[in-house]
Order: structure tokens, then C-alpha cells, then sequence
């Protein structure tokens, strides 16, 4: 996937990651985005190290990455800007 996909994708994880995780977050729609795209990135890479695939393609798969990894990059970043 080149990058534009990945930036799209992010798009789509984060606004889902955002969904299922509600409560009140300290950051508006545009730091969850970006955090989504940084959420694709890491999904894919922790996927790929433990093994579940490439993110070469667009799949039920990639999304899934995606999102996990936006979910947990939105949690730590939830947690970094509490104890601020």
C-alpha cells in the first residue's frame, strides 16, 4: 500500500477506534485523526513482527491491525495527557 492508503486507512481506524473507545478524551477530531494514522502505522508493524501478515494490501485483516493499534495509541496518549 502506498502511503495515501495508509493515511486513509488511519482515517477509518481512528474514527472507529474513537468510536469504540468513548469517553471524554483531552483532544479534538484533528489529534484523532492523526492518531489513527500513527494507530495504522503501529498496528501494522506490531502485525507484522508477531506475524499476522503484510500490510501490503487493503483487507479485512489490515483494518483490523489498524484499528487495534489506533486503540492503543489513543489509550497511551489518554493516559500521557491525565497526568499533565
Amino acid at each position: 500500500m502506498g502511503i495515501l492508503s495508509w493515511i486513509i486507512l488511519g482515517l477509518i481506524a481512528g474514527a472507529i477506534a474513537k468510536w469504540l473507545r468513548p469517553g471524554k478524551d483531552p483532544q479534538g477530531c484533528i489529534i484523532t485523526i492523526l492518531i489513527g494514522i500513527v494507530g495504522a502505522f503501529v498496528g501494522g508493524w506490531i502485525g507484522s513482527l508477531l506475524g499476522l501478515g503484510s500490510m501490503d494490501e487493503f483487507s479485512f485483516r489490515t483494518l483490523l491491525l489498524a484499528i487495534g493499534g489506533s486503540i492503543l495509541v489513543l489509550w497511551i496518549y489518554a493516559m500521557v495527557s491525565k497526568r499533565r
